[in-house]
């Protein structure tokens, strides 16, 4: 038996699996749409203190909530290994916890309040088993994630506060690919306009140009865009991407509208440098507006940068020792096909960066639901990883 697998052997016992179902469902049964997850983070604090845990409450300019910071160290230094994960949830009405058929439902399950409670059950298996002989453990859980009603920011200032470990782990829900390149994503809306109120078509003035034209004018360009994108592959996450959404203009069939309006987003590969990106897209639309005898006006919302994962970091060969000493198989290489906390990590604070979760589905929905049983698998990997990592 090799070292990893006496490690993992080790914590198995002390990975609880009653315990960690029962902290998944006191954090889902906490309401937190984004932008108002105070009342969860505080209950989160409140189970990380409860057994025994130094919680450090961090504002990172979100004083309503305050993220959660447990730090656990061990006999010796070494390496730091962060768990992170996000407390806020999208806005659906909510669903309350419910077990069944080895399933947890209800808001937040898979995205992601079940895998921030995985984290801690790893966080209490390394307590209680002393596994954790070198380095420490940094497990961070904040607010402002889901877009559009959250940027990120608040996570952004903990990075730059200096706020991290030396890797990271993001128990997001996906399970079946070692992430080790991911695209950027900004969101945009352009918001075209006339002078002038709206009128009935057939009272419409001569020399006022038609939003709606100026916006399917809008929609040919970004196609061409697009396939020009579409050029250039990246030999893991595919091609760059622009799309739309969203369409609208007018209140009724016969009105000459004064506004129109357009709303998608933009995706960009490693490697890309995401100011640039952002300027090309704003030249395009001031040429757009100048050609139209239009306004337009532009809302870019950066979400995340573009992701990289070195293959060859101690993290990355840490963590793949581990998940093929529970699975019995490497995991496989794959793309990153949505942008997470790992991307922050990867851009700002140029650490390694790992998403992987449990089994689960439904994120954005009132559906989620997370495999419980895959739950503890995530929180044995979790924490054997932590113990490789701090004496690597």
């Amino acid at each position: 038996m090799d070292t990893m697998e006496t490690l993992i052997e080790a914590l198995r016992p002390h990975v609880r699996r009653e315990r960690l179902l029962e902290t998944a469902i006191r954090l889902i049964e906490v309401p937190s749409p984004t932008g108002d997850a105070g009342a969860v983070s505080d209950r989160l604090a409140e189970i990380l203190a409860a057994e025994g845990f130094a919680v450090e409450r961090i504002p990172a300019g979100h004083p309503t909530a305050p993220a959660v910071s447990v730090r656990f160290a061990g006999k010796r230094p070494g390496r730091t290994l962060q768990f992170n994960g996000h407390l806020d949830t999208v806005h659906l009405p909510f669903v309350p916890p419910a077990v069944a058929n080895g399933l947890l439902t209800g808001s937040g399950a898979s995205d992601m309040k079940a895998g921030v409670a995985a984290a801690v059950e790893a966080l209490r298996a390394l307590r209680d088993s002393g596994a954790l002989e070198s380095g420490a453990v940094l497990l961070t859980a904040h607010d402002l994630h889901e877009a559009p009603w959250g940027d990120g920011r608040q996570l952004d200032r903990m990075i730059r506060d200096g706020h991290h470990g030396d890797g990271v782990l993001i128990p997001e829900p996906l399970c079946n690919v070692l992430p080790v390149a991911g695209r950027g994503n900004a969101t945009w809306k352009a918001v075209i306009r006339r002078d002038g109120p709206p009128v009935h078509e057939v009272m419409r003035p001569g020399d006022q140009p038609s939003v709606i034209t100026a916006a399917a004018e809008l929609i040919a360009r970004l196609g061409q865009l697009e396939a020009e994108l579409r050029t250039v592959s990246h030999p893991v996450c595919g091609t760059a991407s622009v799309f739309i959404g969203q369409v609208h203009s007018g209140e009724i069939y016969n009105q000459y509208p004064q506004e129109a309006w357009l709303e998608g987003t933009r995706r960009w590969l490693p490697g890309t440098d995401r100011d640039d990106v952002a300027r090309d897209f704003r030249a395009r639309i001031e040429r757009l507006a100048a050609d139209t005898g239009t306004s337009i006006e532009l809302h870019w919302m950066l979400i995340r940068d573009a992701l990289e994962l070195d293959e060859n970091s101690p993290l990355a060969a840490i963590f793949q020792a581990g998940y093929r000493a529970i699975s019995g198989d490497p995991l496989p290489r794959g793309p990153k096909p949505f942008v997470d906390d790992a991307n922050s990590f990867s851009a700002n604070a140029r650490i390694p960066a790992i998403t992987h979760g449990p089994r689960a589905g439904g994120q954005h929905t009132v559906a989620e639901w997370v495999d419980i049983d895959d739950l503890a698998r995530v929180a044995l990997l979790y924490a054997a990883t932590a113990a490789a990592f701090g004496a690597s």
